[in-house]
């Protein structure tokens, strides 16, 4: 997709671009926590879609060679600027925006942000999500001086007591937060690893089938807030949430442009199914790089079909099977350059509002056959990008 046209795609969290249900929980979570900390200031902090790479890597603490800077799973515009992959970018710039000594601050960053994912009912390449931070001032301690760690309170140090505290908050925060969304649900924390906070732990909510990840939280790092502050950092999947607070099992459905569901996603009111349209799946040989993911897989299907792409529910790879391993016939026919392997993609088609044809089904098919196996298409996986550091 182009970058028009990916920059075109509506945010959802947007009242400007039209309203949504999306924005209900947007609004719930923001009453929610501004009611129980009413002493603090509220700055909603949208930002612009580019951002530097700085702002969405090296500031939030990411290392050089981390996974997540990968050109297959980032997008980048230019050699310093790219499409935000997380509303935690907008943070360094909402930090910038309070200045030095900004009072108590709850920090809320929602929209839309760009990924390059994987297709199933979960996942889309333009999620929404909603950062929340509350930054306050580090309180100096009594006298002047810095207490230091081996002083003790109970056989305990003072630095263990705080961040206890600190956890005690952090859940409080979530807690706070998840009744206001999912007022009733069942959800758990699990301890997870983020460069930007300490203590991390990743939120999952019960969905009457499984549990489903909807968010991330921890202590906000001091690399990321400064030395003289403190602060809780919390980032929710809005498009989960609205799809387990409505039980919308397809996260198509909330960009569906049938008035039948459209007019549904104006609120927060109970999704009534209006068709289940039959699965129509499509298996694709092709020949690709070796270590391929489904992740660019997906993506590149998105190109290839545009605006068909909608139709698309989940591509999954079966298997990869190394040229030594396939019989002469097959290596000829698959045209297999040094590096690739034979890879089987499943692609799980369906329309949502009306039965799909066996011969759009077959075009759509071929379509993402040729568009994969074309040499054209086939270059190895891009390496990491060098880092840029933040100034």
């Amino acid at each position: 997709m182009s970058l028009t046209a990916t920059l075109a795609v509506r945010d959802l969290t947007d009242p400007a671009e039209g309203p949504h249900a999306i924005q209900e929980i947007v609004t719930a979570v923001l009453n929610a926590v501004t009611t129980r900390w009413p002493s603090a200031d509220l700055l909603v902090h949208r930002g612009d879609r580019i951002v530097d790479v700085a702002d969405n890597y090296d500031r939030l603490g990411y290392s050089p060679s981390a996974a997540a800077r990968d050109a297959r799973y980032t997008r980048y515009v230019s050699d310093g600027r790219m499409l935000r992959s997380q509303t935690s970018a907008l943070i360094p710039g909402a930090l910038r925006l309070l200045g030095a000594t900004p009072g108590p601050t709850l920090i809320a960053c929602p929209g839309i942000v760009y990924r390059r994912d994987c297709i199933d009912r979960l996942h889309t390449g333009t999620p929404h999500q909603l950062d929340l931070w509350w930054v306050t001032p580090t309180p100096a301690p009594s006298g002047g001086a810095q207490p230091s760690s081996d002083q003790t309170r109970g056989g305990r140090t003072r630095d263990s007591q705080s961040q206890d505290g600190k956890a005690v908050e952090l859940l409080e925060l979530v807690e706070t937060a998840l009744a206001a969304a999912l007022p009733g649900v069942l959800w758990r924390t699990n301890p997870a690893s983020h460069p930007y906070t300490t203590g991390g732990l990743e939120i999952e909510a019960w969905t009457g089938a499984g549990w489903v990840e909807i968010g991330e939280c921890g202590v906000a790092a001091l690399h990321v807030i400064g030395p003289d502050r403190a602060g809780l950092a919390l980032g929710l999947g809005l498009d989960r949430l609205l799809m387990v607070r409505k039980g919308v099992d397809d996260i198509r459905l909330l960009r569906s442009a049938d008035p039948r569901v459209a007019t549904q996603m104006l609120d927060l009111t109970p999704y009534r199914p209006v068709s289940a349209q039959p699965t129509a799946r499509r298996d694709v040989s092709v020949a690709l790089p070796a270590g391929v993911t489904a992740e660019e897989i997906g993506d590149r299907v998105r190109d290839l079909l545009g605006p068909d792409a909608v139709l698309v529910e989940e591509v999954s790879i079966l298997s990869a099977t190394a040229p030594d391993d396939l019989p002469p016939a097959s290596r000829e026919r698959l045209s297999l350059r040094p590096g690739e392997v034979n890879v089987l993609v499943r692609v799980i088609l369906r329309d949502l509002h009306a039965t799909l044809p066996r011969r759009r089904a077959n075009a759509l098919r071929d379509r993402i056959y040729e568009g994969l196996h074309n040499p054209a298409h086939r270059e190895p996986p891009t390496r990491p990008r060098p880092a840029h550091r933040a100034a």
